[in-house]
Order: structure tokens, then C-alpha cells, then sequence
């Protein structure tokens, strides 16, 4: 698959994703309100519009969001030359718009990108990884993000994050609806208890689809920034040496948080690991191992 290809492909899977995401809530919507007693079309309207102003909202306003959760602090030129320089330099030779350059107060090291397209983008950079990387190794780390810019992942993943939160979110509101309902329900509504079983279900699994939202980008994407990211510096060795050091390196990120963690360059959460093949199925990034072992054989 090419590269034109690949961007095509995550246009339409943003596409994709916003509508599957305002069918759930609206189903969601609907069997809420009827575990509740209510008209399920009436709720199922009301999480409609909530869902389709979220979603765009969501595709105008997530990087904000990001941004603001993660503490991120846009600098300019004179603030830090170094790191404005080389994702200057990396943006003209791959072709991208000069994007907003931030930087996070955060001792472990790790990088994203963010922003709806690359005339809205953003690169952010933890204080860890400017303290533990050398100039090659930070390029090749920007080459990455950058990649991911180019090839629209950026847009997809803003929208995820914020899409991941407000399924969860509307899960979380229901069962502790629960703890308010009057004693007069009438306990012998034998469908309004049906939908209150499956309302139960819903918000149970509501972590779950969120979590499965976060994996339909696919761990791939990965490992293409990697291989355009390592093509743009045309040096995979100094991608391949950041990623070690990221490796070598235990401390969690702690700007991160569920919702954001499959926008981050490495695994935020380090001291969280896999303990099965099944429940590496999760994971929102490829092993670091495999990703270094894919760079030295290019």
C-alpha cells in the first residue's frame, strides 16, 4: 500500500469512525432511556444530537483538548532553536506546513502529534526526551510524528481521543444513574427491566468498545511512521537508538491518561505490561523490541 493510499484510507475511516460512534451513542441513548423507565426514542434523540456535536466538535476542537489535558506549552524560536529547528528542517524536507511546536513538563521521554490536518498541526515533545536524546535520535523521533502528520493518522487519532472519553463518560453517568432512581419504579415493568439488564451490559462494556475504537487505528500505523519517519531522515539507526533509550527508561508518562495514550510516540503507561498474548491484543502500541528490530533490518 502506498502512502496515497494510506491517507485516503484514514479519511475514510474518520468518516468511519464519527458515524459508528453517533449509531452507538444513539442506540446507547435509547436503551438507557428505556432501563430508565422513559421514551427510548426521546433519549436516543437527546444522545443524537449530544453525539453529533461531539463528534464535531470533536474534529475542531480535540487537539485544544489534548493539548490542555497533557499541560503541552507552545514555544517559539527563540524559546528552545534546537528542537523549533529540527521540526523546521524535517517540515520543509517532507513537505508539511511549519507546525506549532509545544513541549511538556514531564520527565519521561515521549513525543505526539496532534491537530485535525497538516495545516492545523502540532508537535509536542517531553522535557524527558530532550534530556535523554542526542540530535539524531530526536530527529528521527520528529520524523515520526511528522510522518504521522502527513499521513492524517493525526486526525484520525484527535478525534479517537476525545470519542474514547465520551463513551465511557456516558457508560459511567448511567450506572451511577442507577443509585438515584426512585423507590416507585414499577418493579413489574417486565421490558423496562429487560432494557435495564442490557443498559447494565451496555455500560459495563463501554471500557471495552472504547478501548476497541482506540485499536480500529491499528497498531500498524506505527510501524509506518516508523519506516516514512526513518525515510525522511534517511537514518533508522538514530530512530532505532531513541526507541532503546525510550525503552531503557521506566518512567510513565505522567501528562498521559487513557484517552490520549494511543497518541503518544512510545507506551505511556511502562509499568503496565502485558502478561499474555491475549492481553497484548490491547496494547495501543507495537512492542518497542519489534520496532527496533524492524528498523535494523531496513
Amino acid at each position: 500500500m502506498n502512502i496515497y493510499n494510506v491517507v485516503a484510507s484514514n479519511k475514510w475511516k474518520t468518516v468511519l469512525i464519527m458515524v459508528l460512534f453517533v449509531l452507538f451513542i444513539t442506540t446507547a441513548g435509547f436503551i438507557y432511556g428505556k432501563a430508565s423507565g422513559g421514551l427510548g426514542l426521546s433519549y436516543a434523540a437527546i444522545a443524537f444530537i449530544f453525539a453529533l456535536f461531539s463528534s464535531v466538535g470533536s474534529y475542531f476542537f480535540s487537539d485544544k483538548l489534548v493539548l490542555a489535558t497533557t499541560g503541552a506549552k507552545k514555544i517559539e524560536k527563540i524559546d528552545n532553536p534546537e528542537v523549533f529547528n529540527i521540526v523546521e528542517n524535517l517540515a520543509i524536507a517532507a513537505g508539511l506546513p511549519m507546525p506549532s511546536v509545544y513541549i511538556v513538563n514531564d520527565p519521561s521521554p515521549n513525543a505526539f502529534a496532534t491537530g485535525r490536518d497538516p495545516k492545523h498541526a502540532v508537535v509536542a515533545v517531553t522535557t524527558g526526551i530532550l534530556e535523554r536524546l542526542n540530535k539524531s535520535e530526536l530527529e528521527g523521533v520528529i520524523a515520526h510524528e511528522l510522518s504521522h502528520v502527513k499521513n492524517f493518522d493525526i486526525r484520525l487519532m484527535a478525534i479517537v481521543a476525545i470519542l474514547v472519553g465520551f463513551i465511557a463518560i456516558l457508560g459511567d453517568f448511567f450506572m451511577r444513574s442507577l443509585w438515584f432512581r426512585g423507590s416507585d419504579r414499577d418493579n413489574d415493568n417486565r421490558s423496562s427491566g429487560i432494557f435495564l439488564i442490557i443498559g447494565i451490559v451496555f455500560a459495563i462494556l463501554s471500557p471495552i468498545i472504547a478501548m476497541l475504537i482506540q485499536l480500529a487505528i491499528s497498531r500498524k500505523r506505527e510501524f509506518l511512521a516508523d519506516a516514512s519517519g526513518s525515510l525522511l531522515t534517511r537514518y533508522p539507526e538514530g530512530l532505532a537508538n531513541a526507541l532503546e533509550k525510550i525503552a531503557a527508561d521506566p518512567t510513565p508518562t505522567r501528562s498521559a491518561t487513557p484517552a490520549t495514550a494511543h497518541l503518544f510516540f512510545s507506551n505511556p503507561f511502562k509499568d503496565k505490561k502485558s502478561a499474555s498474548w491475549f492481553a497484548s491484543l490491547f496494547n495501543t502500541h507495537p512492542p518497542l523490541e519489534e520496532r527496533i528490530k524492524i528498523l535494523r533490518e531496513m
